[in-house]
């Protein structure tokens, strides 16, 4: 069976976003599921009231587990919040999944600001990671923090992702729905082509989580022998469908409604 995702993030205990949002991507897509637990957050839809590191030799411990049991099809990072630990992931993919697709997400801050990822492993994380890469998922935020650029408009994201790609990643997917404005585009951007996405933005607050449940749902069609294309097509179109879908709890960013599916892909056997 194809669709085992080895997804190495911190933990939303709001259940919005993270590992939690993960799991319910992964397995609305008929893949499974498997986690290495970078950091525990205390959050809910207001913010993040607190962060609490896992210590990376153990964060390393719970990739091998994984990896030398169950196995992986795709590799998903997300919150990676120290060098230590960027450090120590990219030492268990380098040994142990070289040849496993893997799927950036820099998580580098909440949506109410808060950090996600210190400042001094921004260097680790650029090093260690972007050359392993299949796919690179920033939103404009994060690529201006990676590239120095200001990003205001489709020409400034494609420039942006370009840059991006030239660290290493074999794509890069620049998400655009940081910029104002009724329709919401994404750059998808690889060796040979650049490839501009829309779909219609949706008013709402309850978007807590897109970004890592974009970065899974790709994850998950790689792991099912999707195309990087493919996977970013039917992503999209299931974030769009969570963000419809959403249930409406809490008082600030509320969740998506991660429990729904567009057209299940499990690939070969």
């Amino acid at each position: 069976m194809r669709g085992r995702v080895l997804i190495v993030a911190g933990s939303d205990s709001g259940g919005g976003a993270g590992i939690q949002a993960d799991i319910k991507t992964v397995t609305a897509l008929g893949g499974y599921a498997a986690t290495a637990v970078t950091a525990l957050t205390a959050q809910n839809t207001m913010g993040v009231l607190g962060v609490l590191d896992i210590p990376a030799a153990f964060v390393a411990r719970q990739m091998e587990a994984v990896l030398s049991d169950i196995g992986a099809d795709c590799i998903k990072t997300g919150m990676l919040h120290t060098a230590d630990i960027i450090e120590a992931v990219a030492d268990v993919i380098a040994r142990d999944a070289p040849d496993i697709p893997l799927v950036v997400d820099p998580v580098m801050a909440a949506k109410d600001g808060t950090r996600l990822l210190e400042p001094a492993a921004l260097d680790a994380f650029k090093r260690r990671l972007a050359i392993p890469a299949l796919l690179f998922t920033p939103n404009v935020a994060e690529a201006e923090t990676l590239t120095g650029l200001t990003i205001r408009n489709v020409t400034d994201m494609t420039h942006a992702a370009k840059m991006i790609h030239t660290l290493g990643p074999r794509a890069v997917l620049l998400k655009g729905g940081h910029i104002p404005g009724d329709v919401l585009t994404d750059v998808l951007v690889d060796d040979e082509h650049v490839e501009v996405f829309e779909s219609p933005r949706i008013e709402t607050e309850h978007v807590h989580g897109t970004g890592c449940t974009l970065a899974s749902a790709i994850a998950t069609g790689l792991a099912q022998s999707m195309s990087v294309r493919e996977a970013v097509i039917r992503a999209r179109a299931y974030v769009l469908e969570a963000i419809l879908s959403a249930p409406g709890l809490g008082e600030g960013r509320g969740p998506l409604g991660h429990g729904h599916t567009v057209r299940p892909f499990r690939g070969a056997v």
